[in-house]
């Protein structure tokens, strides 16, 4: 469209009134001071109709990509940031398991310790009561032994009165009942 009101313009114009009788390589001034004219028209033309919208297409087009570097560089960042809060917030919960694991070992030993002391405390005890309980007995044993002894004494006593015997016989009756006394 461009060059079809260039050249509309060249005939209008034209010394000749658009008839050629000239050659393609001579130079004619005025074809050249209204082809300058004519572009310089055009150019500002140009720049009304179609320069500034396509300087303006070229400056939002740049500035929507610079937006979009911001953001992206804005958005990697953020990502570095976020996977460095990630790794650390592994570390903590590393930490904090590995501390819940070793107190929990803390504990189950402590609890191990208390159940075996309170088990040897028991034991103990047991024991304490079994040996006051044997010597208890033991002692009530002897007690019952020695009166039996002092029974038996007795009426080996009153055998020995009654029989009116000698020392010899005496001294084989006590040997006898020595004899018949338990050995423990």
């Amino acid at each position: 469209m461009a060059t079809s009101v260039i050249n509309l313009l060249i005939i209008l114009f034209s010394p000749d009134g658009g008839h050629e009788n000239s050659s393609l390589l001579s130079v004619n001034p005025g074809l050249i001071i209204w082809t300058i004219i004519i572009f310089i028209l055009l150019l500002l033309l140009l720049k009304k109709i179609a320069w500034k919208p396509l300087i303006n297409a070229l400056h939002n087009r740049e500035e929507t990509i610079r937006k979009s570097l911001e953001n992206v560089e804005k958005q990697r960042i953020e990502m570095e940031r976020l996977e460095e809060q990630s790794k650390k917030i592994i570390e903590e919960a590393n930490l904090q398991a590995k501390k819940i694991i070793m107190e929990s070992k803390e504990a189950s030993e402590k609890i191990r310790q208390d159940i075996l002391s309170k088990a040897n405390q028991e034991s103990q005890k047991i024991i304490k009561n079994a040996k006051e309980e044997i010597e208890l007995q033991r002692e009530s044993m002897i007690e019952k032994l020695k009166q039996d002894i002092i029974s038996i004494s007795l009426k080996a006593a009153e055998k020995i009165i009654e029989n009116n015997l000698n020392e010899k016989r005496h001294s084989k009756l006590i040997e006898e009942f020595i004899n018949k006394l338990p050995k423990n």
